[in-house]
């Protein structure tokens, strides 16, 4: 049995892959193809399917039309070691999206991703709660997390 995430694009699928697979390691393009046959999204060969890797975690897309967009209740967390990390993503993903609050951002095709510092998980699991809480805290008042302002709340 396989667990498979599915992305449908309106667009642009292939970019987005191109992007996604470019950016995090363990991630690759597997394979493309036009559905052959008329469907209830468009006529033989204009939907459009593909699998890939992010990270090693599989997904599926579908390039059609659709009346549902991505919205927050599904979104990619991609958990960083680096400022430098976050700061790459942060500025691929977000190229042509939009920012929003607390490590979360939508990219150009409305997926949702949260860019997640190691270190936050680290600091917020801490057994001494006032210190766990100045960082969530902090957390909850960046756009961008920054590692260096996280370490500083942890510190008081």
């Amino acid at each position: 049995m396989k667990v498979t995430q599915n992305l449908w694009f309106e667009k642009d699928m292939e970019a987005a892959i191109s992007l996604y697979t470019s950016l995090i390691p363990n991630s690759a393009r597997e394979w493309a193809s036009a559905l052959p046959a008329d469907s209830p999204s468009g006529p033989a060969e204009s939907v459009k399917i593909a699998t890939f890797t992010i990270g090693g975690q599989r997904y599926q897309a579908f390039e059609a039309a659709r009346s549902d967009s991505f919205n927050h209740t599904f979104s990619i967390v991609v958990e960083c070691e680096t400022q430098a990390e976050i700061d790459r993503l942060w500025d691929a993903l977000g190229a042509g999206g939009m920012i929003e609050q607390c490590g979360w951002l939508r990219d150009r095709w409305g997926l949702s991703w949260q860019i997640v510092p190691k270190r936050l998980i680290e600091l917020v699991r801490d057994p001494d709660r006032a210190k766990a809480k100045r960082v969530a805290e902090a957390m909850l008042k960046m756009v961008k997390l920054d590692i260096a302002g996280l370490e500083a709340a942890a510190r008081g």
